[in-house]
């Protein structure tokens, strides 16, 4: 009889780690549908509620990030941080995984430490261009390291470098038309359209460009599909009023994304990790206004990978009330710019990047 295996997922916190999580593990289920396989995620953040949403099973460590500009805050981290390893040495113990997969996030750190002390494979997925503190710290006894960009021998050893890419929610390969796509929103096939996204959450800034140009939008002849994000649901629903705006349609959070990529020419975007593996996929013209508020800059780091490509326009954040709207007015007109920068981030595309990942978790 064939042992059954068992695996241990670790991290989360975003979308962009969950995504990729789910992704791989649901690669594990489709090869194996008898794998029995633990998350072990961060108590009170998102990946509690999403993975048993998936139909996984979900351990929380109580962990938090260092504050790196107020270090007395982190003495009480440090003790979560204690309790976190024994919690997670515990349950490591109990499940007996064969092999633990590290995606980042505050719950991997912890989980993969003590998985490497008791001499139980590792791996590890490096989403961005530029590796995080955490999982520099975890290469050095991780058995393979799986990442989503050339010249990461730069933080890692080469020798356990993968190129595998970052997976992307499945549910984004749609084989829906443009057309299609575009009458599910009620918007015209003969005017451009624009797809703004901040992440769930949204991203303040991309909102407030949007609004300090709402009259010249409303009045112009481009669609758009913006998601506003829930934080900002109610702010942007007061500063805009009750009036309908045909060519404007206001989402807190986009359920269809597949559709809202297939319909849009241009997007408007973050540049985490998943969404740029998702815009080289799906070969999206895009603008990409990187987070200020993430450690060590990777975000700009992502986007700079794509400009270096001619793959994606990159405005920066401090920059994005006054340049946002008219770099997009410019492009949008430009259907010749538009498919150059779609061509070459297909070109970045790694597609089947979850299959290539769990190949190198079963040579474990």
């Amino acid at each position: 009889m064939k042992k059954q295996r068992k695996y241990i997922v670790s991290g989360g916190g975003t979308g962009g780690h969950i995504f990729p999580a789910l992704s791989i593990a649901n690669e594990i289920k489709q090869r194996d549908p008898h794998a029995d396989i633990l998350f072990i995620g961060a108590e009170g953040k998102m990946e509690m509620d999403r993975v048993p949403a998936a139909g996984y099973p979900i351990v929380g460590l109580s962990i938090r990030g260092f504050d790196r500009k107020n270090l007395l805050k982190n003495i009480p981290i440090s003790f979560k941080l204690a309790s976190s390893m024994f919690k997670a040495l515990t349950k490591i113990r109990a499940f007996k995984p064969d092999v633990v997969i590290g995606v980042g996030g505050y719950a991997s750190g912890p989980t993969l430490k003590i998985a490497q002390f008791l001499g139980i494979p590792t791996l590890i997925q490096e989403q961005n261009s530029y590796a995080g503190v955490t999982n520099k710290l975890l290469a050095k006894n991780a058995a393979k390291i799986c990442v989503a960009y050339d010249k990461m021998d730069r933080f890692f050893p080469k020798e356990k470098l993968r190129l595998t890419g970052n997976p992307i929610r499945q549910s984004l390969l749609t084989d829906i038309s443009k057309e299609d796509a575009l009458a599910h929103w009620g918007l015209k096939p003969n005017l451009p359209t624009l797809l703004i996204i901040g992440g769930s959450l949204g991203a303040r800034t991309i909102n407030e460009a949007v609004l300090g140009s709402f009259d010249e939008l409303v009045n112009s002849e481009v669609q758009i599909i913006w998601q506003t994000g829930k934080l900002y649901e109610a702010r942007i629903a007061e500063a805009i009023g009750t009036k309908q705006h045909p060519n404007i349609l206001v989402n807190a959070f986009i359920d269809r994304m597949d559709l809202a990529y297939k319909a849009a020419d241009l997007v408007i975007s973050r540049a985490g990790a998943s969404s740029i593996s998702e815009l080289c996929i799906l070969g999206k013209a895009s603008i990409l206004v990187p987070s200020p508020n993430v450690a060590e800059d990777h975000q700009t780091k992502n986007a700079q990978a794509l400009v270096d490509q001619d793959a994606a326009v990159m405005i920066k954040d401090s920059e994005a009330v006054s340049q946002l709207i008219p770099a997009m007015f410019h492009l949008i007109n430009d259907p010749n710019r538009l498919f150059e920068l779609s061509s070459h981030a297909l070109k970045m595309a790694l597609p089947d990047s979850a299959a290539k990942i769990v190949d190198e978790i079963e040579k474990l």
